[in-house]
């Protein structure tokens, strides 16, 4: 989580290619969903707050994911590449698989 938090200021870039045009302030929502997947990658690692941390990544995976739509819908490329169709939309179940696993988290 937090390795790919810092990517969202590293491949800036990418993040701004699968934002939908209809949400808002594009660079901002990628820094600030960067500083939540780390800090919530980073909550992760300490017991005390394990649990909100997974609470935070829950709501985080659902706020992506239309980005992840858009991606698939759209065959957005990847430096330049467009990916196979069932890769675009095989990635997308994971977004659930992502939240059940955090949602697993919050149990202790």
């Amino acid at each position: 989580m937090m390795a790919v938090g810092v990517t969202h200021f590293t491949s800036t870039g990418f993040f701004l290619q699968i934002m939908p045009p209809w949400l808002p302030w594009h660079l901002a929502a990628v820094y600030v969903s960067g500083v939540f997947e780390f800090a919530g990658g980073a909550g992760l690692l300490v017991s005390a707050t394990r649990k909100y941390a997974a609470w935070g990544l829950i709501a985080l995976f659902i706020c992506v994911f239309p980005a992840n739509i858009h991606m698939a819908v759209n065959d957005i490329a990847v430096d330049g590449k467009h990916l196979h169709p069932a890769l675009l939309w095989g990635r997308l179940p994971f977004q659930f698989v992502f939240i059940g696993w955090a949602w697993w988290l919050t149990r202790d």
